[in-house]
């Protein structure tokens, strides 16, 4: 029977957590969880590029009442590729591979900025970054483990102009790359709306990560299946963070940080795998359609994750 990440690592063994982008926001929030859920012999690495915030916000979380598991701050820019590989050979070789890894970095953009003069950050934060990670930690990714993308609703295809959709669908991670530096080319060279592509930089960034997942999972579904393994992207909600609080007029329905990283913990913590979520963009637990969406409307940007 396959087993999931509750039981993968046995009593005596300790497993491994990784998530990216954790200083603050869903980030940290998911290092909490994890923490508290995970037990005391595991580890939580809570990664950021900030030395200052990695080290303050590690410390906040250790001392928590309910944190079990042993929390350690890693610098981490996951804009530097050659790290990501560095940072899974280093857990391969130290701990025999990782268990849970949250790919969950965005760069902050506001509303008045350029969308074309922030775009290398915004693809290498959201994009090259996710494509390291599936790299690096898919194949040290321990049976039983759960490698996830944060993404949004708007991941699915069907919020692309129809004119790409051929870039992304059944695309290897290799052709989402290439996709992904075309995309960027257009946009220096001021052909990405000739082109089909939309203004807001979220809308191919997500879908683009949302396809980085589904090529890698197609590859390793069978042997992942059979083992209880886990590679999905997921779609948390509105969440009211620093990063989306300038995109939204109305946080009503805005779920905190804490609450956001409920139904991801849920998903890592499930014993057993369902197939249907496999490889797939899930949102509370339920699979949203890789086909699905709408081109947005580029005047209107105020649109809901």
């Amino acid at each position: 029977m396959a087993r999931g990440v509750l039981s993968v690592a046995g009593m005596n063994a300790s497993r491994i957590a990784l998530v990216t982008g954790a200083n603050q926001g869903l980030g940290r929030a998911l290092v909490e969880g994890l923490a508290a859920r995970m037990n005391e012999n595991d580890l939580v690495l809570l990664t950021s590029r900030s030395h200052r915030r990695v080290a303050e916000a590690a410390r906040e979380v250790g001392r928590l009442p309910g944190t079990r598991a042993h929390v350690d701050g890693r610098v981490l820019d996951v804009t530097d590729t050659e790290a990501i590989t560095r940072l899974a050979g280093e857990l391969a070789a130290r701990h025999g591979g990782v268990d849970v890894v949250v790919s969950n970095a965005v760069a902050r953009l506001l509303p008045e900025e350029s969308q074309s003069e922030r775009a290398d950050e915004f693809i290498d934060v959201s994009n090259t970054a996710t494509h390291a990670v599936l790299r690096a930690f898919g194949p040290v990714l321990r049976p039983g483990g759960r490698l996830l993308v944060v993404a949004s609703s708007l991941g699915t295809l069907g919020h692309l102009d129809a004119r790409l959709h051929h870039l992304f669908d059944g695309a290897s991670l290799d052709q989402v790359e290439y996709a992904v530096e075309s995309w960027r080319s257009a946009v220096h060279s001021r052909t990405a709306q000739e082109a089909g592509w939309p203004l807001w930089l979220n809308v191919p960034s997500k879908v683009a990560q949302v396809a980085a997942v589904r090529a890698v999972a197609a590859e390793r579904r069978a042997r992942d299946l059979a083992d209880g393994t886990l590679i999905a992207a997921v779609c948390p909600g509105m969440v009211d963070t620093a990063t989306s609080r300038p995109w939204f007029s109305d946080h009503s329905q805005a779920r905190s940080p804490a609450q956001a990283a409920e139904a991801v913990l849920d998903l890592i913590f499930t014993e057993h795998t369902d197939p249907a979520l496999y490889g797939e963009l899930v949102r509370f637990g339920t699979v949203l359609p890789w086909h699905d969406g709408t081109p947005p409307v580029e005047q209107d940007r105020m649109l809901t994750p």
